[in-house]
């Protein structure tokens, strides 16, 4: 299998390629259609951390900024400008949520979550919180949907306080521990599973 191109292209150079891009608002990422570059040498950790060739990126309102141009095509994730369009490596989820706000109760109550890169989202009908387990060791992995696709992997600390709020509901005949937020109710574990 071939390798793809890497880019010849700096974090300097694809912040300056937005310059002209209008600052209110998110970028219109979904609007944009360049070209492919290549790959840049950058890559997302689990934990969301940003690396550049290898050097965690230390700014974050540049790591905000670069989040914010994040697209995800298929299973591929690029950054993307009016201009163009570079690969990145992503290891788990493009963003790591690291809190919740909870409002409210039972069906009525609403979750906030905010990310690493200064994300908002509720969960809810459009913002689905999912939870995998790992077949092996049974460890879960908790993610809800930011936007477009990508979604954020839930830090373990903010998962813990999620299940304090847990209630057992059944779905589709078979009773389940989970959450509700903005009046869908997201399974986590089947209850027959829970310790």
């Amino acid at each position: 299998m071939s390798k793809e191109p890497r880019a010849a292209v700096s974090v300097d150079g694809l912040t300056a390629s937005l310059a002209a891009v209008p600052k209110k608002g998110p970028p219109p990422v979904h609007l944009w259609n360049p070209p492919y570059c290549g790959e840049m040498d950058m890559r997302i950790a689990r934990d969301g951390t940003w690396y550049h060739e290898g050097t965690p990126i230390g700014r974050a309102p540049m790591v905000r900024l670069f989040s914010s141009i994040l697209k995800r095509e298929g299973d591929r994730f690029y950054l993307v400008t009016p201009v163009e369009k570079l690969g990145i490596q992503v290891d788990d989820a493009p963003f790591l949520a690291t809190d919740f706000t909870a409002e409210g109760t039972g069906p009525a109550q609403r979750l906030t979550f905010a990310t690493k890169t200064g994300d908002e989202v509720v969960a809810g009908p459009e913002n689905a919180i999912r939870v995998t387990r790992n077949p092996d060791s049974g460890e879960p992995s908790p993610y809800i949907h930011i936007r477009a696709g990508m979604e954020a992997l839930i830090d373990r600390k903010t998962f813990y306080r999620l299940v304090d709020l847990g209630t057992q509901e059944e779905v589709d005949g078979t009773p389940w521990f989970g959450v509700w937020s903005a009046g869908v109710f997201f399974p986590m574990i089947p209850s027959a599973d829970l310790p």
